[in-house]
């Protein structure tokens, strides 16, 4: 199945060898974090603000590749500690809820980790189904 990367000027670009996204056979697939288009690192001790910032970076990617965070359908959320989680929750819920999407959630699951870099405290890791829109 043929494959493209997914590119935002509005993101960082990856220091390591992978692309911001990529879609195949409809399928959005991306991981982000709270770094800004730089590729420093946005809200250092505020979850929040790691949250807003890595949910925005994944907007502009999920845009990029022509749909929209009501196209996606799974997130797995990586929280360096589970005491980030009622703060996380209460941004995610700006980008994913009820009001702007009715019944139209993603499915999600969360876990802890460390992260790649020690500052960052969340990861956002998505797939979405953008059908044709998705279609290399």
């Amino acid at each position: 199945m043929p494959k493209r990367a997914i590119f935002s000027p509005l993101c960082a670009k990856p220091v390591n060898p992978h692309a911001q996204a990529s879609v195949a056979g409809g399928f959005f697939f991306a991981a982000t974090v709270a770094t800004d288009a730089q590729g420093k690192v946005v809200g250092i001790g505020d979850i929040r603000a790691q949250t807003r910032q890595a949910l925005s970076n994944l907007k502009h990617l999920v845009e990029a590749a022509g749909g929209s965070l009501d196209d996606v359908c799974r997130v797995m959320i990586y929280l360096t500690d589970m005491r980030h989680f009622a703060g996380m929750n209460e941004v995610y819920r700006e980008f994913f809820s009820t009001a702007t999407m009715g019944d139209n959630l993603p499915s999600r699951a969360s876990v802890t980790g460390s992260m790649g870099m020690p500052e960052l405290m969340v990861e956002f890791d998505v797939i979405a189904f953008l059908g044709e829109r998705g279609q290399v």
